[in-house]
């Protein structure tokens, strides 16, 4: 997996110059970028080839819940359980493609979810995948706002090492304890690339 920020750039924010704490900055951009991932529930890996996936639907006619994709190649099912994926359904017949616009607000989003229409529905047996998903996995870019956040998280991780019980500075009322472990302004960049599921 990735990370999203580099070393440069938190030391950059951090106004660090020396070496000394590369590491510990390293294991925070790292921290950061898994946390990243399971508060989003995606990764913004970017697309770097086609591949095939295997899903187990949820139901015959719920939302089919995909890795992020910036192309669809086939849809194919194993209608009769014998793991062949023998038949290949038609978009916008047997499903669509959501988001079904992939740029809103100005936000550029992979598709994620397929959605049964008409006739179409996924074969469901026992937990065992049966559809299958030909796809390019990823994202075109990272999100300028994920690599942000990523800045801001790894940044707030690295100074905890300085600051191990929370305090972080002090003022007229004493010391200032930090106990929220996600930065409001980092659940703000955030918030629209989180993958809900209904």
């Amino acid at each position: 997996m990735s990370n999203y920020a580099t070393l440069a750039q938190v030391k950059s924010a951090l106004r660090i110059t020396d070496e000394i704490d590369d590491s510990l900055i390293t294991a925070s951009i790292e921290a950061a970028s898994r946390f990243i991932d399971g508060y989003c529930q995606r990764s913004f890996t970017v697309a770097a080839g086609t591949t095939s996936q295997d899903y187990v639907p949820s139901g015959r006619y719920e939302p089919l819940y995909i890795d992020d994709a910036t192309t669809i190649l086939s849809v194919k099912i194993d209608d009769d359980l014998d793991y062949s994926f023998a038949t290949t359904l038609t978009t916008d017949v047997d499903y669509q493609k959501e988001p079904i616009r992939p740029t809103r607000d100005g936000l550029a989003f992979p598709y994620y979810r397929l959605m049964p229409v008409e006739d179409g529905y996924w074969p469901t047996w026992m937990q065992r995948a049966t559809v299958r998903v030909e796809a390019t996995y990823g994202w075109v870019a990272v999100p300028d706002a994920v690599k942000t956040a990523c800045i801001f998280q790894a940044s707030r991780l690295y100074t905890r090492f300085s600051s191990p019980v929370g305090v972080v500075s002090f003022g007229d009322m004493g010391a200032i304890r930090v106990s929220r472990f996600v930065d409001p302004d980092v659940e703000l960049l955030l918030t629209p690339y989180r993958k809900l599921r209904f």
